[in-house]
């Protein structure tokens, strides 16, 4: 999987945090729902804009960017 295909930054939206296919989720957000023990099936149900594959890119992306190691 290839975040980038997923990862958009838009300087209008969301103030340019990198955002999810366009959509108004940021990575951080995610992230912290992820960090706040929420199951990836509680976030999918929670927000059905969200597939599968964008929990994996918000991931992917955080690792590639080292945001993990900022947590």
């Amino acid at each position: 999987m290839d975040y980038r295909d997923y990862i958009t930054i838009e300087p209008n939206k969301r103030g340019g945090k990198p955002c999810v296919r366009s959509l108004r989720f940021t990575v951080y957000e995610v992230l912290e729902y992820l960090a706040s023990e929420m199951t990836e099936k509680e976030i999918l149900e929670d927000f059905p804009d969200l597939k599968r594959e964008d929990l994996k890119a918000y991931i992917a992306y955080a690792a590639d960017r080292g945001l993990c190691n900022r947590m």
